[in-house]
């Protein structure tokens, strides 16, 4: 199974930090980011990794190169020109890296111990699965919600980031900006999105505040 990491956003939300340097750079105890997500998909047995890339892309292809020094093989998406395509068109345009089997998509942004899964497989008509966390304090009424196995479209608990796509989910979808939910929710009416409660670490990096927040508490637990 191949994974792709999305590390193509602006980071507005990280301002200023993220004026001189892409999010997915930014050091977790002493450690950029993405690298934090590289070394886990390779502990995982992932060799194949898919990063798409824009704002101030370049550092992270330059830091980061063919991704021979965590014996994995690194491919750039670049959607530079595109000023960035949102989750499901920058997944879109990086389809041809992907191939044709189940892949594994996670937000760069989101700091986990979650074990990412090499051989899941997605059961016969099933488009997604989703791994979902309890709510945390900046969203407090969730995404969506478990009925046993399936995700359907109501508020329980907050989407991780972190799913396993068949590429038919995006059959159709044009090439451009695009959203993910929007697709997920038409795929959960169908009865075709699986998913699972994951209660284990997981931050949304979305804050200097938790940024720092984090910082401090990985320099208290080592």
């Amino acid at each position: 199974m191949k994974a792709m990491i999305l590390a193509a956003g602006l980071g507005t939300r990280m301002r200023p930090l993220t004026d001189v340097t892409p999010k997915p750079l930014l050091k977790v105890g002493g450690i950029p980011l993405i690298v934090w997500h590289i070394e886990r998909l390779a502990h995982d047995d992932f060799k194949e990794i898919v990063i798409n890339i824009a704002h101030l892309g370049y550092q992270i292809s330059e830091a980061l190169g063919d991704g021979s020094e965590w014996g994995v093989n690194i491919s750039y998406s670049d959607e530079h020109e595109e000023d960035g395509l949102e989750s499901a068109g920058g997944i879109v345009k990086a389809l041809p890296l992907l191939g044709d089997e189940t892949f594994l998509v996670i937000n760069g942004d989101i700091f986990t111990d979650y074990d990412f899964q090499y051989h899941r497989k997605l059961a016969d008509g099933i488009l997604a699965h989703l791994i979902l966390v309890p709510n945390p304090d900046h969203n407090p009424e969730g995404d969506f919600a478990l009925d046993g196995h399936r995700v359907v479209d109501a508020k329980q608990y907050t989407f991780s980031g972190i799913g396993y796509y068949s590429p038919k989910l995006f059959e159709g979808v044009p090439y451009g900006k695009s959203a993910l939910a929007p697709l997920l929710r038409v795929a959960m009416k169908e009865g075709k999105v699986t998913g699972e409660l994951y209660e284990g670490e997981w931050l949304d990096i979305g804050t200097p505040q938790r940024l720092e927040r984090l910082n401090a508490e990985l320099m208290n637990r080592y």
